[in-house]
């Protein structure tokens, strides 16, 4: 038996406001999963503690935890790698992020998975794997905005500033940084 009650805690994806997952917590799950900065659970199936992905791979690291209003619910906003769902699905609820999901934070999405699981022939990839020329690509793709605004031409603009943003991510991803610290650094700035 778990010792103490159980009380069900909501997974959320911090980056897309997604709901993962609904599973069960106890006292012990709730202190390991503050320890570790890793979600842990109650199985009430298997009667024991068990630590997200601890078979699949697809961890999620704690972000933040929140009690309702009623204290008998938790919401657990937390960082998902890979699909959440037991079935290889994005949550237990849809098989894709749902539409609101970020365009930005699927990009980021998809460059740290193929940081994790390299795919040959992937141009992610091979940015990843030589700086120089990394770097390089986001000098001429910084220019080539730069021009496109000059143009004046907006779909030339969007286009090039899409370019920008991809190699700026696959940067930030081979220096482990994500979108949310950019974010968290933006916040920070952001005088009220």
């Amino acid at each position: 038996m778990p010792r103490m009650k159980l009380i069900p805690v909501v997974a959320q994806d911090v980056k897309t406001n997604n709901v993962l997952m609904l599973a069960w917590a106890n006292r012990e799950a709730l202190a390991k999963a503050r320890r570790s900065g890793k979600m842990h659970y109650w199985s009430r199936r298997r009667n024991r503690l068990w630590r997200k992905g601890e078979q699949s791979g697809h961890e999620q690291d704690l972000v933040s935890l929140h009690y309702d209003c009623d204290r008998d619910t938790i919401l657990a906003r937390v960082e998902q790698t890979g699909p959440a769902c037991h079935r290889g699905t994005y949550s237990c609820f849809s098989p894709r992020p749902f539409p609101a999901q970020d365009a930005l934070a699927r990009l980021e999405a998809t460059i740290a998975d193929r940081r994790r699981r390299p795919r040959r022939g992937s141009y992610t990839n091979r940015l990843l794997g030589d700086p120089t020329l990394l770097r390089d690509k986001l000098l001429e793709e910084a220019s080539e905005l730069a021009m496109a605004a000059r143009g004046g031409r907006r779909e030339a603009v969007v286009a090039e500033a899409a370019d920008l943003l991809y190699h700026a991510l696959v940067l930030l991803a081979s220096r482990g940084v994500s979108l949310g610290d950019v974010r968290t650094e933006l916040n920070r700035r952001q005088k009220t």
